[in-house]
């Protein structure tokens, strides 16, 4: 009988209100908040001391840094302010108004990311997008990340594992070349 949810045990030992034999008070006293971890842990969760010696990308299998590590954050915006004065400039220099920057950075993103696996400011900064397996993310991903990020919320949510919604959405990484 377990004494905390004063539950009897079945005839095979089993909790009566679950029927899986583990006892819900004891299991949770195992697992805790950081053992299921998410999105939800925020920024900061896989860079702090706290995650057992973790590191961003390590659940993927990822190395630590050098080629084939998740970006970091500071890269990413970079990348992202790059392609945003780009296309600024871009929209303003043909049509002397900023109002197609967000079409024009759309477009960008869609076909060098689709072509070359990564934005003009990505490749400045040494980033690729790729699929889980490795491969160029193609067509259809690159559409849905693209779309993700023109709304901009799904960029700045991000996992333990450093990835932002719109690639886990997408099944993507962005990664570090050089």
């Amino acid at each position: 009988m377990c004494f905390r949810c004063v539950t009897p045990p079945g005839a095979d030992g089993a909790s009566p209100s679950t029927g899986t034999g583990v006892c819900l008070v004891r299991l949770s006293r195992v697992v805790d908040r950081r053992s299921v971890g998410g999105w939800l842990g925020g920024p900061g969760s896989a860079y702090d001391g706290a995650g057992g010696g973790e590191f961003a990308g390590q659940r993927l299998g990822l190395p630590a840094d050098g080629r084939g590590s998740l970006a970091r954050l500071g890269a990413r915006c970079q990348a992202f302010l790059i392609d945003a004065v780009m296309c600024a400039l871009i929209a303003w220099g043909f049509w002397r108004d900023t109002i197609w920057t967000t079409p024009i950075f759309a477009l960008e993103v869609l076909v060098l990311t689709t072509f070359l696996g990564a934005s003009a400011g990505q490749f400045l900064r040494g980033l690729r997008v790729v699929r889980l397996d490795g491969r160029p993310p193609g067509l259809l991903r690159s559409v849905l990340r693209t779309a993700l990020l023109l709304l901009l919320i799904p960029a700045v949510i991000w996992d333990r594992d450093g990835r932002g919604l719109h690639d886990k959405v997408a099944g993507t990484l962005l990664v570090r070349v050089r």
